[in-house]
């Protein structure tokens, strides 16, 4: 919630027009609607690629075209747009603070194979690639990877499998 909310006119305190917390207000409302930029950006390059694909079909795929046009309808509409349960932002500096010690750059130091590259993730990562498995392995912990469940919050936990998802769609390069 913005500061300005908690502790402007609301409750009767003055304060000068451009404070710290007026500043911090400015800033984070310029990143949500960035963040709400982005995700209609997906959603709209989601729908064009399902779209496309549903266009590229032969008489006996008819039944995978209408279905493929359905999921771009609900997508559009905003019915089942890709959300993921954690931000991305707060994810990074989870990750950052306890992750990056072994998995700076999306590798692994401790068995170099499993790294979170998006194919490797895909591989080895039970489950598959997706925000569950990686919150189930951040909180339970596999092999040489120590349990994080009693570390970090729920909420930390599902920001950082965001966060790895993401990159590892992204690159970790980039």
């Amino acid at each position: 919630k913005c500061v300005r909310r908690r502790f402007g006119k609301d409750v009767g305190i003055r304060r000068p027009k451009q404070s710290i917390e007026d500043n911090f207000c400015l800033i984070f409302h310029k990143i949500s609607q960035i963040q709400t930029k982005l995700k209609m950006k997906l959603a709209v390059f989601a729908t064009l690629a399902v779209s496309a694909s549903a266009l590229s079909f032969v008489p006996k795929d008819l039944a995978k075209a209408a279905q493929a046009g359905a999921v771009a309808a609900a997508i559009a509409g905003g019915v089942a747009a890709p959300a993921f349960a954690g931000d991305v932002g707060a994810g990074e500096q989870v990750f950052n603070a306890n992750c990056a010690a072994c998995h700076a750059g999306g590798q692994n130091v401790i068995m170099p194979e499993k790294t979170l590259e998006k194919e490797a993730l895909e591989s080895y990562l039970a489950g598959g690639r997706n925000e569950k498995a990686v919150i189930t392995q951040v909180t339970n912990g596999k092999n040489a990877m120590p349990a994080f469940g009693g570390r970090l919050s729920d909420e930390d936990i599902a920001n950082v499998a965001t966060y790895v998802i993401t990159t590892s769609e992204a690159g970790w390069d980039e």
